[in-house]
């Protein structure tokens, strides 16, 4: 699987709301906060690669 770069657009409980930034995308990701790293808020910025989300 490529690399990933994602912005959070919108925290809604215990979910993220991704959009991605690297490329041209209609539909946000909607994501479990206990698979992200911990600490992110609206705006952090992500980068995914093999099943891993890392801060940017």
């Amino acid at each position: 699987m490529e690399p990933k770069e994602y912005i959070v657009s919108r925290i809604d409980g215990e979910y993220a709301y991704l959009k991605r930034t690297d490329a041209e995308c209609d539909e946000d990701l909607f994501i479990a906060m206990a698979l992200l790293p911990a600490g992110i808020d609206i705006g952090t910025r992500l980068h995914y690669e093999c099943m891993e989300y890392t801060i940017i």
